[in-house]
Order: C-alpha cells, then structure tokens, then sequence
C-alpha cells in the first residue's frame, strides 16, 4: 500500500475517525531535469532582480501582495505564520448533501482515506451511513498551513476525500459568454438524429488498461535504449521526508448517542467565497 501522507481523523458530532490519508493518483509523466551539461550536475534556479538582473540574497527578499497596478503591500513572515489556519489534524465535517449537488467544475484531488489505530469498525459505520442515505460529506481540513474544502466520498468498500476548489475560485458558466445559437439552438431532428446514433455506434466500456500517454511511453523507451547502451550520467541527489502525525482512538457508541442527544449551537460558517467578499488583491506574488 503507498505510503501515508498525513494522519488524523474525521470528526462529526462527537465522533472521531482515525484514518490516514494516501493519495489516490500517481504522476506517470516524464521529468525533464536540468544538468550542466560541463559536469553533470543539478541546476537549479535563481532569486533574480527582473529590473537589474542581478542575483538577489535570500535576506534581501520580501514578500509582497499587489494590491494595484505597480502598488504591492508588503507582509512579514510573522503576519504571514499569523494568518495560516490551525492545523488540529482532523477532517472537519460540517454538512451532508447530495452529490450531484457538487459541480464538476469545483472538483480537485482525491485521496483515499484508510482506517488507522484500530478505527475500521467506526469507518465501515460512516461509510455505510454515506452509502445508504445517499449523501457524501462536505468538510474542512488543513494540509501543510492550508486550509482545504472536501468532499468525503463511499467507493466501494473505502472512503475517498476530494479536495474541492473554493467556490470562489471557480469561473461561473456566465464568464463564456455562450451566445443564442449555443444556448438556444435551431437543430434539425435528422441532425440530433444521426449525431445519437453516432454516439450510439461508437459507444463502449471503459477500458482503463487501453489509454496511455503515447508520448510517455516513447520518451522511456528511449531512455531504456541509451541506459541499455550505457549512456548513464551520475547525478548527486538529496532527498527530505515529511514528519507525520497520528491521533487518538476515541470510543464510538457514547459519542454517537452524545452526537444525537445534542443540538448545534449555531450553524457553522459558510466556505469562503460564498456570499460577499472583501477586496481580492489582484495577484499573488510568487513565494
């Protein structure tokens, strides 16, 4: 099984989830790094001045918002630390709805969530839950200082967790600019017709297995051939690994009996970018 990549739990009512969190994707493409070609060694890129073009100290560096045209704010890593939300480790749910209620357009990066310190029981419970009122979960969850809007997904016997793009984010439909003869279309019965039957004949299975990236397939290829001729370059590399975190096993049938007992005080706050919104600064500038 890969590895995790975070662990914590999913919290609703009173109950707690241990699980761990395994993404659910690999990238296959094919890296490009750059190397002197003198010595073979890694280069990498520089912190430089774009009116100048001299190479600017790291210490030298701040870190600013354009707020207008030419016009930046600039932030100190303490304001910046300051406003990143607390990380509490755990999948945060705060509705329930159905899923075809969640666009296309606003969906991201699924993760697979397993079931971690002994907590398969109370995740089977929430996945049979979600299965049999045909619901899926929306939540709030912090990776890495940032915070994320999810969907918590049944599929088949696991729980997936997509992380969703902030409404705010998303362009609306209206942003196209579709005209009449797309919105509103003259179209013959023979046309839409024969576009069905189309359709129709070139209908099939999903075939997973059958779709690959050609040009994928043909850079290994090559690479395998020049390996196979040895024509390898060493290369020095330096690799980090990311601590983890694990959270506790909390019993499941009191909490779910206090879950249900109890009424929320207040309704939980909207995602950002529902509703109004203050000033957004009209670019972000690169870390």
């Amino acid at each position: 099984m890969p590895r995790a990549i975070w662990k914590g739990a999913i919290s609703f009512g009173l109950v707690h989830i241990p699980v761990a969190l395994v993404s659910a994707t690999s990238s296959q493409g094919v890296d490009f790094d750059w190397l002197d070609k003198r010595s073979m060694e890694p280069v990498g890129y520089k912190r430089v001045n774009k009116i100048t073009g001299k190479e600017v100290d790291k210490e030298n560096i701040v870190k600013g918002v354009a707020y207008e045209k030419g016009r930046y704010v600039v932030l100190s890593e303490e304001e910046i630390r300051a406003a990143h939300p607390e990380s509490t480790q755990t999948i945060d749910i705060f509705a329930f709805v159905d899923s075809q209620q969640i666009p296309l357009q606003n969906i991201d990066t699924p993760y697979y969530l397993t079931p971690d310190n002994r907590g398969e029981k109370v995740y089977a419970l929430l996945r049979e839950a979600l299965n049999g009122t045909d619901k899926v979960a929306l939540a709030h969850v912090v990776l890495r200082t940032r915070q994320h809007l999810a969907a918590l997904f049944p599929l088949g016997s696991a729980l997936v967790l997509v992380m969703l793009r902030w409404p705010s984010d998303v362009r609306g439909l209206d942003s196209l600019e579709l005209g009449p003869a797309v919105t509103e279309p003259k179209l013959a019965k023979s046309e839409l017709d024969m576009a069905k039957r189309l359709i129709k004949d070139m209908s099939d299975e999903w075939r997973p297995e059958d779709y690959q990236d050609s040009f994928q397939a043909r850079i290994l290829e090559l690479v395998e051939q020049k390996a196979k001729a040895g024509k390898i370059e060493e290369v020095e590399r330096v690799e980090g690994e990311e601590e983890r975190r694990s959270a506790d096993v909390i019993d499941l049938t009191e909490l779910l009996k206090r879950s249900l007992a109890g009424k929320p005080e207040a309704k939980p706050k909207k995602p950002a970018g529902k509703g109004s919104a203050p000033r957004k600064p009209a670019k972000t500038a690169r870390k």
